[in-house]
């Protein structure tokens, strides 16, 4: 089977904090999933379906904008209809549950309740079905990731709030874009050569990466979070003045995802630092009112004496 022509996770140009989230993500699921915002052209669908191919082998279901309810929560088989059988059809996200990852195009131009039944069940892993007939609880788990434009409308605070992290899309610098251009020029001749060293050597940093991933994933639970670092991110959450209460567990889900990504047994402050704007750009005030989710300076500055 020739390769998918989307380009390796490994080759991805930037976007670190894109691909830490979704790494973290993938780490603890309990996190909840992660949204990314950026202009278009700035390659998040990209390093998301990069990211399902290297962790999971195959492309993430995506979910298109004019989804129906049937299509999504599941429904009747229409044709078995018209032959006047009745016959259960799965849903998008009974087939995310078995391949891993739903991945939302333009999250942010999909009916507000789709997106609340949605992210309820990556929340507690139960879709509850009660209409036209059906009546069914089924168990299911799977990552999630949206992806928006913030020039084409945004999401009302409490969808925002559901979802565990957030991170922007960066725009590359001169040397970041000139980088791009030959790697993915680079990646469209090699999809035409057979048996490609640089695609071989794609798919093995890939297979060491999805490896470090798994350990991390299996490591978690004996990650120790410290009285301290549970107070630090309270505290990081009071000082930023985080709407509601989920923004500083995440953060502490997230720091001891990153730590047990490093291999390391105990999370500490840099950990919390790291990740602290993913779990809270997009709960404080200006973000869930004005719809301002950069984090800049004077983000930091309000958290700065609390790391020391």
């Amino acid at each position: 089977m020739p390769p998918i022509p989307i380009l390796p996770y490994s080759r991805v140009v930037g976007q670190d904090d894109l691909k830490l989230a979704l790494e973290l993500n993938f780490v603890a699921p309990s996190i909840g999933g992660v949204l990314v915002t950026g202009q278009r052209g700035t390659a998040k669908s990209t390093a998301v379906r990069a990211f399902a191919l290297m962790t999971r082998g195959e492309l993430p279901v995506t979910l298109p904008i004019n989804a129906t309810d049937d299509r999504v929560l599941g429904g009747w088989e229409l044709d078995a209809l018209m032959r006047g059988e009745a016959k259960e059809q799965s849903g998008l996200l009974e087939e995310a549950h078995e391949k891993g990852l739903l991945y939302v195009d333009e999250v942010n131009l999909l009916d507000d309740h789709l997106v609340n039944i949605i992210l309820d069940v990556v929340s507690t892993g139960v879709l509850s079905v009660q209409r036209e007939g059906i009546a069914a609880a089924r168990h299911l788990s799977f990552g999630l990731v949206g992806t928006m434009n913030p020039e084409e409308g945004g999401l009302r605070p409490q969808l925002l709030d559901r979802f565990g992290l957030m991170v922007t899309a960066a725009e590359l610098d001169t040397e970041a874009r000139h980088r791009m251009i030959m790697t993915v020029l680079t990646f469209e001749e090699e999809l035409t050569r057979s048996g490609s060293p640089w695609l071989a050597e794609a798919e093995q940093e890939g297979a060491a990466l999805r490896a470090t991933l798994l350990a991390a994933r299996r490591a978690l639970p004996g990650v120790e979070v410290p009285e301290a670092v549970g107070r630090l991110c309270a505290e990081c959450a009071g000082r930023l003045s985080a709407v509601g209460h989920r923004g500083e567990l995440v953060t502490a889900q997230a720091a001891r995802a990153f730590a047990a990504l490093e291999g390391a047994v105990r999370t500490e402050p840099r950990h919390v630092r790291r990740v602290l704007p993913f779990a809270l750009r997009h709960r404080r005030p200006e973000s869930t009112h004005a719809g301002s989710f950069a984090w800049g300076p004077d983000d930091d500055a309000r958290v700065d004496d609390l790391f020391g």
